[in-house]
């Protein structure tokens, strides 16, 4: 699962404070446009305008903010993503579709992040989560003053008190549960479609470790004690701010599974012919490919001969 792990983007933050430069690479990027935390895509790659094209798009579009993303490590090609919105929103007539039409040209994470390659996703995880932030955090937490994004995007400077704020992120951990026999351990959150079932995952609690986090959620999510935690990966989750960090951890009562009836409403421990049945005939949906979950499941699904990724590309399911 390495390949979540190395970014094809080089960030660039030796550039950032050097506002000259900033704008000599903007007039070179490849610059996605933003709305609504929807990105310009099609249903498989982004799409990108370039500096000439956010000019003639001023005619229908706010001027927003930029945000630098950094260069190619292959060919140093710039990348910026431009956070907009429209001058006078789109108004539903009651036609047609109307929510389908106001972002034609436009995808949410959800929508395109399992059908982008490395470099793609990578752009688009950076661009949604600093859109998720910037129009969150618009107000100086000391003083109370409207904020300016600055160093090209990368912070917010409060005007009154020069406070700098940073971009949020939460970190939270998610577990592939294993016993002595090699099953997996999942669950079902009510909030999810009916038949979803993914890993389990919380958010870290102020003075906790990684490993404290698993112990304690698999505990009272599923009422398993694990042992073993073992660090696998880590994935930005940028709905709206997270860094998943994934762990592998065992659990030496397998009997005393049980959900917590609130989070969880029911846990199941799945061997991979059963796994590939239930996959199969519809009995469980899994996470979507985009997400670490999946990659953890497929990991260990594939890590025995004869079993295979496209034993498992059954209906895959988002929480409404």
């Amino acid at each position: 699962m390495s390949e979540l792990n190395l970014s094809p983007i080089d960030r660039g933050s030796d550039l950032r404070t050097d506002a000259a430069k900033l704008e000599q690479l903007w007039n070179t990027a490849q610059i996605i446009h933003l709305v609504d935390s929807r990105v310009s895509a099609t249903d498989d790659a982004l799409t990108f305008i370039t500096a000439q094209g956010v000019t003639e798009l001023l005619e229908s579009f706010i001027e927003g903010e930029r945000f630098f993303l950094g260069t190619s490590r292959e060919d140093n090609q710039p990348y910026f993503a431009w956070r907009t919105t429209w001058i006078n929103q789109p108004i539903d007539d009651g036609s047609g579709d109307f929510e389908k039409d106001k972002y034609q040209g436009f995808k949410t994470l959800r929508e395109v992040g399992g059908n982008l390659d490395a470099e793609d996703l990578t752009l688009a995880m950076h661009s949604v989560g600093l859109a998720n932030w910037h129009e969150s955090h618009t107000h100086c937490s000391k003083c109370g003053a409207q904020t300016v994004s600055d160093l090209g995007g990368s912070v917010r400077v409060c005007p009154k008190d020069s406070t700098q704020h940073h971009p949020r992120t939460d970190p939270a951990v998610i577990v592939l549960v294993k016993d002595a026999a090699d099953r997996i351990l999942l669950g079902h959150q009510p909030i999810w479609p009916e038949k979803r079932f993914s890993t389990f995952a919380g958010f870290v609690e102020t003075g906790e470790s990684f490993e404290e986090c698993v112990s304690r959620e698999v505990f009272e999510e599923a009422g398993v004690y694990t042992s073993q935690v073992r660090y696998i990966t880590s994935q930005p989750w940028p709905f709206p701010a997270s860094i998943m960090i994934a762990f592998e951890a065992f659990a030496d009562r397998p009997q005393d599974a049980r959900p917590d009836g609130q989070e969880i409403t029911e846990v199941r421990w799945l061997s991979r012919s059963e796994m590939k049945q239930a996959v199969g005939t519809g009995e469980i949906l899994l996470p979507p490919g985009i997400s670490v979950a999946r990659r953890m499941i497929e990991a260990w699904y594939t890590r025995v001969d004869g079993y295979s990724r496209n034993d498992l590309q059954g209906e895959q399911s988002w929480r409404p």
